[in-house]
């Protein structure tokens, strides 16, 4: 049993509260949903999960891990741009602004393969697990993001942009509809 401490009624912390049961892994769920759409995938056990997903600019791999431990699914889109050594300060500089831009989630420059990544953690407990509509979203937004900011990333690393002038090139806000 967890022992959660809350406010009563005269100001003092008191409550107990049972501990649920772990949600059901969402990666069986997810492997349902990427075998329909013929999507590539690979499950590399029961806790992780790696997808392809054709995009517009490039092809994404997403990486899923469950952690029955947190109750928790995280996401990694990997977008097919390498940062070369010399552009890595100037990619730092691109990352701070754009993750001011981003709702959900972060981009980091994953260190091994000097990628931009996309990601993010949802956590679920307390709930029966993720729903088809929970992981179509999670996937939804990672790539919405990514292809969202790929335009950035490739100004920056060979059109010789600086991270200002990439994200004014790339991110066009656009008033009203054609």
């Amino acid at each position: 049993m967890l022992r959660v401490e809350t406010l009563g009624s005269e100001g003092t912390m008191s409550g107990e509260l049972t501990q649920t049961t772990a949600p059901k892994n969402p990666l069986d769920t997810l492997e349902e949903m990427v075998s329909a759409n013929e999507w590539v995938f690979e499950r590399c056990g029961d806790d992780e999960m790696a997808v392809e997903f054709p995009g517009h600019w490039c092809g994404y791999h997403l990486h899923f891990v469950w952690s029955a431990d947190l109750g928790a699914i995280h996401l990694s889109c990997f977008m097919d741009v390498r940062v070369p050594e010399k552009k890595l300060a100037q990619v730092a500089q691109l990352l701070m602004a754009l993750n001011h831009k981003l709702w959900l989630g972060a981009l980091i420059v994953s260190q091994e393969e000097r990628t931009p990544v996309f990601r993010h953690t949802h956590l679920l407990r307390g709930t029966p697990g993720a729903s088809p509509e929970v992981l179509e979203d999670l996937m939804d937004i990672a790539i919405t993001e990514c292809e969202r900011f790929y335009p950035a990333f490739q100004f920056v690393t060979w059109g010789g942009k600086n991270p200002k002038e990439a994200i004014e090139a790339s991110l066009l806000d656009t008033i009203g509809e054609a």
